[in-house]
């Protein structure tokens, strides 16, 4: 699918012609779990909502424009999402993911493996060597996170999707942190794209939401049977919430990134602070990749301090501890006892993730009241 509308057009525009009783500007929600068929040899096109929907119908198609996909399947979390890519895989897969991805990613993923369903190899996607080796024996997934969750590395998607081909796999990247506006996954070589639509795309932090795209429609039919057969479509109330959030996704993520872009300069500055993760900034190992897949870095900051990190935590008031993000409150978290909690010590620490590390959602508040904030966290150290 060719996009040729801009991105805010795209959300602000999304089917506002749906309503065939009145012709309301905003769309209605579909509650209903069934539909009246004329005959009972004619199925409608909508007959009962587990398998289809109205609401998440209009969901996936602005989501699909935006990345330029065929289609896609709306589920009822990011995780869900997740679980929908893996249930597209032969028995006893090879699935390949980072080490250092979203800890709900690596639980499902070694948990499935655990229970002898797939095979899976965690390994430090910025290491050629290593990369190259786990495909050797060939593989069926490749997972991509880029930036990664909660170290923001920046993956190469082009390169590592091509690799992944050539073995034989299917490759899907979790674009939950840049969004559609900021990164284009299936236009750098990936099969599928996967969002945890809680985050971001809604962006007011009140449900859970998932969706998984592709490229090719054969794949997005198979997306969608198993999606009705395993029961993890989303719910007409909740898709019609995530539109509505996504209509000002380009306000919100314009002043996100802004913010953060400041805070993370300035905390890179800051004696107190060892190391400041942030794609946006030159000293970031993935910076220049990211300034070529990337239209933006993002509004997700990591950074490790030098001390106590309770204390840290402990003084701040206006930022809350909390472990989503991407909506409109500033958020930070603890990922080695919070986000990441069900990664073994072992994982954590050869991912990189150390006690010590935290991670910030920035949101909506004034960069100034941030930066204070901050500021008394750093000075209680």
């Amino acid at each position: 699918m060719t996009t040729t509308r801009k991105p805010a057009t795209i959300v602000a525009a999304a089917r506002t012609d749906r309503d065939p009783a009145f012709a309301s500007v905003a769309p209605p929600i579909w509650p209903s779990d069934t539909y009246r068929w004329d005959d009972a040899d004619t199925k409608p096109s909508y007959d009962y909502s587990r398998t289809v929907s109205p609401n998440r119908d209009l969901l996936a198609e602005a989501l699909a424009e935006l990345e330029g996909a065929a289609g896609g399947v709306i589920t009822g979390s990011g995780q869900s999402a997740c679980l929908l890519a893996l249930l597209l895989l032969p028995a006893g897969a090879h699935v390949v993911a980072p080490h250092d991805c979203y800890g709900g990613t690596y639980r499902l993923i070694k948990g499935l493996e655990d229970q002898g369903k797939l095979r899976a190899t965690f390994v430090d996607m910025l290491d050629d060597q290593a990369y190259a080796s786990a495909l050797e024996p060939g593989a069926d997934l490749v997972w991509i996170e880029t930036p990664s969750n909660p170290l923001l590395r920046v993956t190469d998607i082009a390169r590592r999707a091509a690799a992944a081909k050539q073995a034989g796999a299917l490759v899907a990247a979790d674009n939950t942190l840049l969004t559609p506006l900021r990164q284009k996954p299936l236009a750098l070589g990936c099969d599928l794209v996967m969002h945890s639509t809680t985050k971001a795309l809604n962006g007011h932090s009140d449900l859970f939401g998932g969706a998984l795209l592709a490229e090719d429609a054969a794949l997005v039919e198979k997306m969608q049977w198993w999606s009705n057969a395993a029961g993890l479509n989303g719910s007409a109330f909740d898709s019609s919430q995530i539109l509505r959030g996504l209509r000002t996704l380009p306000l919100r993520l314009d002043q996100q990134e802004k913010s953060g872009v400041r805070i993370a300069g300035w905390l890179a500055e800051q004696p107190q602070v060892h190391n400041v993760n942030f794609p946006g900034l030159a000293t970031h190992p993935g910076a220049e990749l990211a300034a070529r897949q990337q239209s933006g870095p993002g509004f997700m900051i990591s950074v490790r301090v030098k001390g106590d990190a309770a204390r840290f935590l402990g003084a701040l008031e206006l930022i809350t501890l909390a472990s989503s993000l991407g909506g409109f409150a500033t958020l930070i978290c603890k990922p080695a006892t919070m986000t990441h909690r069900g990664m073994p010590p072992e994982a954590q620490a050869e991912a990189g993730i150390h006690p010590d590390l935290l991670r910030i959602s920035v949101g909506l508040e004034d960069s100034d009241d941030l930066v204070a904030d901050l500021a008394k966290g750093l000075a209680a150290l």
